[in-house]
């Protein structure tokens, strides 16, 4: 890997991978994509230049601004990540931005013969057939039952074998269908490519929203002493989620890169689900109990009981796959991830108060 593109390199995502790739090869020429349209995500530019990483003013959805040349990485994470996008409205911007962008991406990646590498998400996964697996109710959370009558499904999260079978958000459908075009240029163009399905990406420099970003959403609103609330399935706030350091997304993409050689490669066209795992989920109740521990504040919490839509009772990730064939799997604690992510919003205090919500 000589020059690496990542597109969405002013968001959380892609400004923490680009710094990560830099500091670890520093003759490794990064440029970074991102039509900023996420408030907060100018603020990795100076982060990103300081850092002698090339910072483009660009958007995907324009295969005009995809004009570089020399790059023989791409890895491809912008996106309108909302699971809400088009809800009560226009479909246009998801659907241009994770598709039509996506496209684009991959036409660039064709002509440019770079490997790709792609962020997809979890909820590719249709939402009825996680709520309705077998779920018990403990007293702080929700957790999957050891006896699931479907396949991919079990104590541990839900694994690369569970059926892709009805609705899952307009986000989450154009993911997949990213995915699909993405195994047909596998095996038109012989694009070499791997698919990644994560969980709940988190750390510092997420600019946290009620739609996206819960962990930097619930330790911001307790270091600015700012209300929450509880929203869906009863209103109790045990609704559970597996979270991953983007440290660890670095080691994870890092050893894909070194592994993926060629089309040859054992891992071209692999599909994983990478997360923090089961020993790193947790629900909203347990995470509001960390948060009130690390910044020793507590907020007022009220309660909706009314379902969001497309929401979900639980997602973990089961890394069964990525931990066997990688030899791969998460370092840091999910308590690691809200304490690294609250000493970033003390340290930028004052920049931050008016973009965290």
């Amino acid at each position: 890997m000589k020059n690496l593109l990542i597109t969405g390199g002013a968001g959380f995502v892609g400004s923490n991978l680009a710094l990560k790739f830099k500091q670890k090869y520093p003759d490794l020429g990064i440029y970074c994509l991102d039509n900023l349209k996420r408030r907060g995500s100018e603020l990795n530019i100076p982060r990103l230049k300081n850092a002698g990483i090339a910072f483009i003013h660009g958007d995907i959805r324009s295969k005009e601004d995809l004009n570089l040349t020399g790059i023989d990485t791409v890895i491809e994470c912008s996106a309108e990540p909302s699971v809400l996008a088009g809800v009560g409205g226009s479909p246009e911007y998801v659907l241009n931005t994770n598709l039509v962008g996506t496209l684009n991406c991959l036409e660039f990646a064709r002509r440019s013969n770079a490997k790709f590498i792609f962020i997809s998400t979890s909820r590719v996964y249709p939402y009825d057939l996680l709520n309705n697996a077998k779920i018990e109710e403990a007293a702080t959370r929700f957790e999957f039952s050891d006896k699931q009558d479907l396949v991919g499904i079990s104590k541990k999260g839900s694994s690369e074998e569970l059926s892709l079978s009805g609705p899952r958000t307009l986000y989450g459908s154009t993911k997949l269908a990213s995915e699909l075009f993405i195994t047909e240029y596998i095996a038109t163009y012989g694009l070499t490519a791997v698919i990644n399905r994560f969980g709940c990406i988190a750390g510092p420099w997420q600019m946290g929203k009620v739609d996206q970003g819960v962990m930097a959403l619930w330790v911001s609103r307790h270091v600015y002493k700012k209300n929450l609330k509880y929203i869906g399935f009863g209103g109790a706030g045990k609704q559970v989620r597996d979270f991953i350091h983007i440290d660890d997304v670095f080691d994870v993409l890092d050893l894909q890169i070194s592994q993926l050689k060629d089309s040859s490669s054992k891992i071209n066209g692999e599909i994983f689900n990478i997360g923090g795992g089961y020993e790193n989920s947790i629900s909203l109740q347990e995470l509001t109990k960390i948060c009130q521990e690390i910044t020793g504040n507590t907020v007022e919490i009220t309660s909706d009981s009314v379902d969001r839509p497309a929401d979900l009772k639980i997602y973990i990730s089961d890394n069964t796959k990525v931990q066997k064939i990688l030899n791969w799997k998460p370092k840091k604690t999910v308590r690691n991830i809200a304490e690294d992510t609250a000493k970033w919003i003390e340290d930028n205090k004052d920049l931050l108060v008016n973009i965290l919500e």
